[in-house]
């Protein structure tokens, strides 16, 4: 398998709707919405609408069926990007190598643009052609990934863990939410896609969240390892927020440890439940792992 050729295929589906996304839910004559195409389509690596596709995929499923919901997660996605970025956040002027979105544009205009991304992803997914039962199990899946349950729990724990002792449990606590939730959703919503069983769903589940704690983990290692240019943002802000980190409680090689063990269970289990379909899918995981940005 060619991984690289795979998830650009995956890439190619998925940009297209996109595109036809925006011309639908963010028209140019709003400044608002010119903010949020300026966040949207800044690139990045959109994993988590792979994700959503190769959910669908590995459950029979064909993409073009979860292209639509993998581009509503992008654009939730996105929006806590946006918000992310704000002063009263993370107060990050770039992101992706280019200016904040409150930088290129004000801070009210950032935060509207953040607005319209959360609610135009809920009105993406409605709409997305298939049947009305994977509309509303993709719907739920999205709001439980990003709420009160899901992200936005994880923020609020990750801000009250700044400048707070936290030991790892606390720190898993906060990353299964900020990070693993929302991957979660992603598959989760191709699963629907799919017609997915509950015990499907609940493997790709487990391997969800594991993923979201490696992605999180090594993201904790670059803050300390890379540099601003490969990045695309600025590095060592953690430190800057005396914020508790996976590096700070293992340093940068204890923490990769962690990831790459980790990371081999979440493949092994997969392995185990779909045997060579789930092979695209442990194939991204493991490069997620040696990623570099």
């Amino acid at each position: 398998m060619d991984l690289n050729r795979e998830y650009n295929e995956y890439l190619t589906c998925f940009e297209a709707e996109l595109a036809r996304c925006c011309e639908a839910y963010l028209p140019t004559q709003s400044v608002v919405c010119q903010a949020a195409r300026y966040s949207l389509l800044a690139g990045g690596k959109r994993v988590r609408a792979v994700l959503c596709m190769a959910a669908c995929e590995l459950l029979g499923g064909r993409r073009e069926q979860a292209v639509r919901f993998a581009c509503a997660v992008e654009m939730l996605h996105c929006y806590s990007l946006i918000h992310d970025d704000l002063p009263c956040m993370d107060n990050d002027d770039f992101r992706r190598g280019k200016p904040s979105c409150h930088k290129a544009f004000d801070e009210a205009t950032a935060l509207l643009a953040g607005d319209v991304l959360l609610t135009e992803a809920f009105e993406a997914a409605a709409g997305a052609p298939v049947s009305a039962e994977a509309r509303a199990k993709a719907v739920a899946a999205l709001s439980h990934g990003a709420g009160s349950a899901g992200m936005v729990l994880g923020q609020e724990l990750d801000l009250a863990a700044e400048a707070a002792a936290v030991d790892e449990a606390a720190l898993r606590r906060v990353h299964r939410h900020k990070t693993g939730a929302l991957i979660n959703a992603a598959v989760q919503m191709g699963a629907a896609a799919a017609g997915a069983s509950e015990e499907d769903c609940r493997q790709l589940e487990r391997f969800a969240f594991d993923l979201g704690l490696v992605f999180q983990i090594v993201d904790d290692v670059l803050d300390v390892t890379s540099t601003a240019e490969e990045l695309g943002k600025p590095i060592g802000s953690d430190a800057e927020n005396e914020k508790t980190t996976f590096v700070t409680l293992y340093g940068a090689s204890g923490a990769m440890e962690l990831a790459r063990r980790l990371n081999g269970e979440a493949c092994e289990q997969l392995n185990a439940a779909y045997g060579a379909n789930s092979a695209f899918l442990t194939a991204l995981a493991r490069q997620l792992l040696e990623r570099r940005n």
